[in-house]
């Protein structure tokens, strides 16, 4: 298993994220958290990866249980931890061969001390592979997602998970300043986006996540890739792009671009309609608002000017070690925003069969506000025709 590491990161932050972690474990009354390589992982350790048919795991008790927390390793991927601080962070290191078996391993591990393990969280995004054999193994344990827990801390950045925010912004903003570079009448999306992904590792990032080119009809699909179509004088094109730093931390950021004049003559109009609803929704960010009322408050002026029914998402998501996480800014959606929440602020209006926009900035609720972290312009961009 490969695995990717948070650089420079104190051992002390990590300690206090594992003591609120088993804390908060302990109030949702759970027994422990089972937490398989992912970005909760990376979070708590500062280590990620992928999970395989090998298991390793973090077994973290909660405040007031027995034992230390445990890392349980196959034996040939231990190297792969050497920098995990274990000892300054109190973490037993438990290594297993094949021909053992590690979730009997973690049943022991559970019922040190005489313990009888009554619920346990499993990371959200633990494989069914290792899920089933660990609720197999521990018998009469009842298991639980471990989202509910986690990302109540990972909701809330700390400065230095908002500097690499901050640093990934900063470097998706300078791949949208070039994009006239790339973007040109006779290239196709697929042409395009390929110079944009060699760009964002250019600037930056350690890898693109994602790319979106979506021109002319294309742009109408919020979550259209990338395809064959050649852009064309008068296209409206919609780039949203991404990904992590070395930190671990993703930039997003959705721009709109337009080739000489449009094809249609009421882009201009619909696009100060966006960009008016894009403003509203940022200006509402503050601590004390709900997600859903930031979600509202660009609804609402997209729907006055009769193009509710062309918005078709929610108006954004959290952001963080994963791309789409905690909170989400949606209606329905009653949480208390609080100083430390990222997410975007992305409004849409998509026109089936003609063209799409979107605006997406990424935002830190501050104390008194909102900070945000893409500063490039929100105007339709027009590049050479």
């Amino acid at each position: 298993m490969s695995t990717t590491t948070t650089p420079a990161l104190d051992p002390e932050v990590l300690r206090a994220r594992l003591d609120r972690a088993g804390a908060a474990a302990a109030n949702a009354d759970l027994d422990a958290l089972l937490v398989t390589p992912g970005s909760d992982l990376r979070y708590l350790l500062g280590v990620g990866g992928e999970s395989f048919e090998r298991l390793s795991c973090l077994v973290l008790p909660a405040a007031g249980a027995s034992g230390a927390p445990a890392l349980v390793l196959p034996k040939l991927e231990e190297p792969g931890y050497a920098h995990v601080p274990t000892d300054a962070l109190g973490v037993e290191v438990v290594t297993w061969v094949d021909g053992e078996d590690p979730y009997q391993i973690i049943n022991t591990l559970l019922r040190r001390g005489g313990a009888t393990p009554r619920q346990l969280a499993v990371a959200d995004m633990m494989p069914a592979l290792h899920a089933l054999r660990l609720r197999d193994a521990v018998s009469g344990a009842h298991q639980v997602l471990a989202g509910p827990v986690i990302r109540e801390l990972r909701m809330r950045k700390d400065a230095a998970e908002i500097a690499g925010l901050r640093k990934a912004g900063e470097a998706i903003d300078r791949v949208h300043t070039r994009i006239a570079e790339w973007l040109r009448p006779g290239r196709t999306e697929a042409e395009v986006g390929a110079d944009i992904a060699e760009a964002i590792v250019a600037e930056g990032h350690t890898e693109a996540a994602f790319v979106i080119v979506g021109s002319g009809p294309n742009g109408a699909s919020p979550h259209h890739d990338l395809s064959d179509r050649r852009i064309e004088v008068g296209d409206v094109v919609v780039v949203d792009i991404g990904g992590p730093v070395a930190e671990g931390y993703n930039s997003d950021c959705t721009r709109t671009y337009v080739i000489g004049e449009p094809a249609f003559d009421d882009v201009r109009a619909t696009y100060a309609v966006l960009q008016a609803a894009q403003e509203a929704a940022v200006a509402a960010v503050r601590p004390g608002v709900t997600a859903e009322q930031i979600d509202a408050a660009a609804r609402s002026v997209i729907a006055d000017a009769g193009f509710g029914e062309y918005f078709v998402h929610r108006t954004g998501h959290g952001i963080g070690l994963d791309v789409h996480e905690e909170p989400y800014i949606v209606a329905g959606n009653d949480l208390v925003l609080e100083p430390g929440m990222a997410f975007s602020v992305e409004p849409g209006i998509y026109l089936p069969g003609r063209w799409g926009a979107r605006i997406e900035d990424i935002v830190v609720v501050t104390e008194d506000g909102v900070e945000r972290l893409n500063n490039t312009t929100r105007d339709l961009v027009s590049l050479p025709a």
